[in-house]
């Protein structure tokens, strides 16, 4: 045909008949051609063949209801166990409802098409088309409240903090009951994985420390420190000759959260960086609301949040997180060792010091 126009270089649209035997792998990338399957197929291989470098510190943004849904367990634990999460910003109401499948409690399949009036009646809680027995919600609530209690949480303290020591007691539990690999605050203290959430007072965790602080219990949330904290994090991946990835399941805070940490260095701290390397995103949320959730990579290069050196390793998914989070992570498990885990956790103070020392540096007499 001669000379092909510069438009007409992508690969041929030739995909492979799918057969009873085709993997995960081969589907993704035989047959996720177009549309939000090709950028499905985009973020599974920005993933497994650029994100999982040795020198990527990678962040995970969690919103929605995923845990409920079982998606803790079958899909970020994994991807925790095998090295793929180094830090976590999720909504307090997944790691409260994590907890359910951690200290023996069940959330069963049902149907949107339900009397809710029926439902409050006999005392069933509906999450769309999963429903449980409010007593679980009561019994988590009293779990929480128990450990609450105890002298470890009587202080203030970062919500990374608060969760790992959480965590303990979850895993503690988990393992009583004969249980693995159930819960995400479990497997993160396990693993030295951060957790923080951006919102601690909107979840019933929240709650229930709000209602224990009536009793005098002393646990305050420092979000101050999470900020900073945050922001120690990525600086420190950089600074190591390292790059920044972010991994936002949805939107919301804990989007807005996980990407503030560039701002905070450079906008707030007056620090020199350049932005977040990686920007790998699913959500159905619209770019042209206005909101965060839909927001676009470009948009960020605007506010500093990612580099715009890296702006091409970046892929917007608009999909169901529900249906794509499984579909990533079988991909990235088959096609990409384990990575040796980071242990972020035991490093906080530490990446948190070079923070305060670089910002002293650059401003001795303080911000103007």
């Amino acid at each position: 045909m001669g000379h092909r126009h510069p438009f007409l270089r992508g690969p041929r649209i030739d995909p492979t008949p799918i057969t009873g035997k085709t993997s995960v792998v081969d589907l993704v990338d035989n047959a996720f051609l177009a549309y939000n399957g090709a950028r499905l197929r985009e973020a599974c291989q920005l993933l497994s063949q650029r994100i999982l470098e040795e020198d990527v510190t990678i962040g995970m943004s969690v919103t929605g209801a995923l845990t409920p849904a079982g998606l803790g367990t079958s899909a970020l634990v994994p991807l925790i166990q095998a090295g793929f999460v180094d830090w976590i910003v999720s909504t307090g109401a997944n790691l409260y409802h994590d907890t359910h499948f951690a200290i023996g409690f069940s959330m069963h399949r049902g149907s949107p098409n339900v009397d809710d009036i029926e439902l409050r009646k006999e005392k069933i809680v509906r999450i769309y088309d999963i429903f449980f027995d409010v007593e679980i919600l009561v019994k988590t609530d009293t779990f929480f409240r128990k450990i609450l209690r105890e002298p470890d949480f009587q202080r203030v303290m970062g919500t990374a903090e608060f969760h790992y020591i959480l965590g303990r007691y979850v895993r503690e539990r988990e393992q009583a009951l004969g249980l693995k690999g159930r819960s995400v605050l479990s497997a993160a203290y396990e693993y030295g994985v951060p957790v923080y959430t951006s919102a601690p007072g909107d979840s019933a965790i929240g709650m229930n420390v709000a209602a224990l602080a009536i009793e005098g219990n002393r646990l305050v949330f420092d979000a101050n420190r999470d900020v900073n904290e945050t922001a120690a994090i990525v600086l420190a991946a950089k600074r190591a000759n390292g790059k920044s990835a972010t991994i936002m399941l949805g939107g919301g805070s804990p989007k807005n959260f996980i990407l503030q940490t560039e701002p905070q260095v450079q906008e707030v701290l007056g620090i020199f960086e350049k932005g977040h390397d990686y920007f790998l995103q699913i959500t159905d949320a619209r770019p042209d609301t206005g909101g965060l959730s839909g927001a676009t990579p470009s948009e960020a290069v605007s506010w500093g949040k990612v580099d715009p050196d890296m702006l091409p390793n970046s892929v917007v998914c608009y999909a169901d997180v529900t249906i794509a989070l499984p579909l990533l992570t079988a991909y990235v498990l088959a096609t990409h060792k384990p990575r040796q885990p980071r242990r972020l956790y035991g490093r906080r103070d530490e990446m948190y010091d070079a923070l305060v020392a670089e910002y002293h540096g650059a401003h001795p007499e303080g911000l103007k």
